[in-house]
């Protein structure tokens, strides 16, 4: 998107510097800037971006619906890390490869512009308070907020900008460094205007990708080396700051009481607590206990034995505790056991097949998970994204040139996970799956099944904690049954970190997390680039053309009905790979919290708004006579 500016004459430039010196005064870095013109032909101007579609606030919307204008401020939330986070962290930068960083470190960092949590995909003015979109929408002008600043006072201009993207691309984790891969340059052009040129080939959600980015301070990195781990707190812009941590046990990060964004209309109602804590425990069973006893404040729970029979406790009786589901509007995503397809174990798609069908999910939903969940079987799961039934002529499109590189069954109704007796040891699938591997020249003798090879079936499911361990083990004890060797490791979080990062497990379980709109995460997760790159996310290891072919038209849709038909068509060829054995979904938070807060009338679309919207309630506190933080 080419933006293209009619600046005036260098003379008045030069003019505005003269009376400057004359006057004895330094203007400051914009005042220096070309001024303004309108916008060239075929250029567009507004106060955000959106991937499909008209934003849905207008340019002088006052605040997001779902917040309260009004929120007092002050009080401490404190929380669990979110899932996947690990029981430690020895890093505070999390941009970078190395270390485990602390969870909530994204807090400090200012966007050029912010999401809605009621839309998906739409981003409104932060840092930037205009952006200007050329017609080939390869050129984009982001005009700053002259009153932007970081924590120390210094201010963030576009130079902070143009660096933060830079580094990020050259130096960042290889999931951001891939997804800016197409980011041809970002200039700052004045200190209040950065200009962003983008590939041709360029994916459809870059921009949003690029407006999302943390920005960082160009003088205190001149100072600190970016692409280290470290433990120093660094220099944000943000509503929050860190603020004491002990690595291990918890981090907190403060408000910032003279945030300068604090009135815009993406904050307004916002960052309301005056701390945020994140507090660790080793086992999420003792950070029940300790949310029981009041020690931190807000828990989403994950487990549905504890929220079926887990709250029979003093303060959940006598009301002092709450619980709430609350409508989850997102893709549910792919929670499952992912097969890491570089080992040779898994290299024939009968064998993965195979295993799937010793998972007795009717078994474990009713016996461990109290019926509260459906069955995965989707990488899109709950969204028009998900492919039902035969494909539509839109899809065939899409799959009859690689009709020869596909296996029949992708021009079927896609494969449903096996419905089970559940008995926990339906004998029936365990049959489908023990002809499954002799089709695939596997020999059982004496209770052990061998690839053709002769090598036993032997395989590992890698955790760093043990809350999967009792899913997990009725798995186990069927696959022996079918005779593989199957077995449970649990490393710590580092160690866990290092193997994923050099794709160094068997099997683990994930939660991709998948956006509205898939763009730059599908290469992230399936492409083959990903594949081969140590620490990214692809970490079934799937490199394959077909799926590379289809991503790339994803990135590219020029529509909603575009993309529905591609990824549709993508999803049915994953699902013939088996790469996967899907888990559960649930489309609700299931949120606890002790009765100390306020918060809006009304939830936002897409997140419980818990960090985002709620607010301490001293009133409420009182009441309840709260004795925890």
């Amino acid at each position: 998107m080419a933006e293209t500016r009619n600046f005036l004459p260098v003379t008045r430039r030069r003019a505005l510097a003269a009376i400057s010196s004359l006057a004895g005064l330094a203007l400051p870095g914009w005042a220096l800037r070309p001024a303004l013109a309108e916008a060239a032909p075929g250029e567009t101007e507004s106060h955000g971006l959106s991937i499909f579609g008209e934003l849905a606030e207008p340019a002088d919307f006052p605040h997001f619906a779902y917040v309260n204008p009004n929120a007092p401020k002050g009080g401490t939330l404190v929380m669990e890390p979110p899932p996947p986070e690990t029981s430690s962290y020895d890093s505070l930068n999390p941009y970078i490869l190395r270390g485990n960083p602390a969870a909530g470190i994204g807090l400090v960092y200012d966007t050029l512009m912010a999401g809605s949590l009621d839309e998906r995909d739409a981003l409104y003015g932060l840092v930037a308070k205009q952006v200007r979109t050329s017609a080939d929408k390869l050129t984009y002008t982001f005009i700053l907020r002259r009153e932007a600043r970081f924590h120390d006072g210094s201010p963030l201009t576009a130079h902070d900008v143009a660096f933060s993207l830079d580094i990020l691309k050259n130096e960042g984790h290889p999931s951001i460094s891939q997804s800016l891969r197409d980011l041809v340059s970002a200039t700052a052009i004045a200190d209040d205007i950065l200009v962003v040129k983008l590939a041709p080939s360029r994916t459809r959600d870059l921009p949003i990708v690029v407006a999302s980015q943390p920005i960082f301070s160009k003088a205190y990195y001149t100072k600190h080396k970016f692409n280290e781990t470290t433990m120093e707190p660094p220099l944000g812009s943000s509503a929050y700051k860190v603020g004491p941590f002990n690595p291990g046990r918890f981090i907190s990060f403060e408000r910032v009481p003279d945030y300068w964004a604090k009135d815009l209309p993406v904050n307004v109602g916002q960052a309301n607590f005056d701390v945020i804590r994140f507090d660790y425990y080793a086992d999420r069973n003792v950070a029940f206990e300790a949310f029981k006893a009041g020690s931190f404040t807000a828990h989403e729970e994950f487990t549905s034995a504890i929220w079926a029979t887990g709250y029979d406790f003093p303060a959940f009786r006598e009301g002092r505790v709450k619980r709430e589901e609350i409508p989850d509007y997102n893709n549910s995503n792919s929670q499952g056991w992912f097969l890491n397809i570089r080992r040779p174990v898994f290299s024939d798609p009968r064998v993965r097949k195979a295993l799937g069908y010793a998972f007795d999910f009717e078994w474990t939903n009713h016996n461990l998970m109290y019926d509260s969940y459906k069955r995965t079987s989707s990488y899109f799961e709950n969204s028009d994204l998900e492919a039902v039934g035969p494909p539509t002529p839109a899809e065939l499109a899409l799959l009859e040139p690689f009709r020869d590189q596909l296996p029949k069954e992708v021009f079927d109704a896609p494969f449903q996970p096996p419905v089970s007796d559940g008995s926990g040891q339906d004998r029936n699938l365990l049959r489908k799956a023990i002809d499954l591997l002799t089709e695939a020249g596997c020999t059982r003798r004496d209770g052990v099944t061998r690839l053709p090879s002769g090598k036993p079936i032997e395989v590992e499911f890698l955790y760093n904690s043990s809350f999967f361990e009792r899913l997990t083990q009725p798995f186990v004890k069927n696959l022996k049954l079918i005779g593989v060797n199957a077995r449970i490791r649990i490393v710590d979080s580092a160690q866990y970190k290092a193997r994923l990062d050099d794709f160094d497990y068997d099997i683990i379980m994930e939660r991709p997390r998948m956006g509205y709109s898939p763009g730059e995460e599908l290469r992230v997760m399936f492409g083959s680039r990903a594949a081969g790159t140590k620490g990214e996310r692809n970490v079934i290891g799937v490199a394959d053309p077909v799926v590379d072919a289809l991503i790339e038209k994803a990135l590219l849709a020029n529509s909603r009905a575009e993309l529905v038909a591609i990824c549709r068509a993508l999803d049915r060829v994953l699902i013939a790979g088996y790469y996967w054995i899907p888990h559960y979904y649930k489309p609700t938070h299931w949120i606890a919290h002790w009765d100390v807060f306020g918060r809006p009338e009304r939830y936002p679309r897409f997140d419980p708004g818990i960090a985002a919207t709620w607010w301490w309630d001293d009133a409420k506190a009182r009441k309840i006579n709260y004795t925890g933080r």
